[in-house]
């Protein structure tokens, strides 16, 4: 929602302090010179980039106009979670964990975390690392670097699109010089034109350059940039995970355990230590 309300806040603003200037919306309205452009950005974007980043790009506009989707609330829920499974592994064992991990979709404690459960991607995260708690794994520092390099890896694959449109955009003045280019191509072989023709071929070889450089740094590197950001957001969670297991498996306390997690957060989705022991505490009995 901010992505639009920023698009808009960035065309109002230039065209209404082009137009208060006394400038004519009319000599903007150039399709070649947006053809051009768009175009061949679009182009250099499909050259650039490995088939799966190109077909990911409307997915990805679709993940940078509903934002994060890790609020409060979601975090509050996974670390309660995490606490339900710390406290069966604690009580009976990491064993007790067997039949949750292998059948999610059955298991009595997943099932009261619905937001979670309906995470496919993060709950089979999750439940591979209990798993290898349930096979008897228990040097937390070597199953930090595995995790450390699958989040990287997850990371690099959704980092790819953000940096692909960040890299179109950086393209994107030096294509706008192109179709001014052309546009004063155009202009030259109309020398012979009367003066007030001649000024609006000028005028529209010149807008190549403007939106060139509008498009740039307006709208489609900010875009990129803001991506990036989401995606970071999904680092952040599974670093959350990550610290909760690692927690566990240094033999801490349920309670202490979420605590690492809730102390990675970022501070706007952070829920207090009061908030989330008052949680945990009401939870029902497995």
């Amino acid at each position: 929602m901010f992505v639009l309300i920023g698009c808009g806040v960035v065309i109002v603003s230039v065209l209404g302090g082009y137009v208060a200037g006394g400038g004519e919306i009319g000599v903007l309205i150039q399709p070649f010179e947006w053809l051009i452009i768009c175009g061949a950005a679009a182009g250099s974007f499909i050259i650039g980039n490995p088939k799966e980043v190109v077909l990911s790009f409307g997915k990805a506009m679709g993940t940078l106009i509903k934002g994060s989707r890790h609020k409060k609330s979601t975090y509050i829920e996974t670390l309660s979670l995490l606490y339900s499974l710390f406290k069966l592994a604690k009580t009976k064992g990491d064993l007790a964990l067997e039949s949750h991990v292998e059948r999610p979709d059955e298991s009595a404690i997943f099932s009261r975390f619905p937001g979670f459960n309906a995470d496919h991607h993060t709950r089979e995260f999750l439940c591979d690392y209990l798993r290898l708690l349930t096979l008897g794994t228990n040097n937390a520092h070597e199953v930090e670097s595995i995790i450390d390099a699958e989040i990287e890896a997850h990371h690099h694959e959704e980092g790819a699109i953000a940096h692909a449109i960040t890299n179109m955009g950086d393209a994107m003045p030096a294509l706008g010089i192109v179709a001014a280019v052309l546009g004063v191509i155009h202009t030259m072989g109309s020398i012979t034109e009367p003066p007030e023709v001649l000024g609006h071929l000028i005028g529209g070889a010149l807008c190549g350059t403007f939106m060139g450089v509008l498009l740039s740094y307006g709208f489609v590197a900010p875009i990129g940039a803001s991506l990036a950001g989401v995606y970071k957001t999904e680092s952040d969670y599974l670093n959350c995970i990550k610290a909760c297991l690692l927690a566990h498996m240094m033999g801490y306390a349920p309670q202490v355990s979420i605590e690492f997690g809730r102390k990675t957060l970022p501070p706007h989705v952070r829920p207090s230590f009061a908030e989330l022991e008052e949680t945990v505490t009401n939870l029902s009995p497995e």
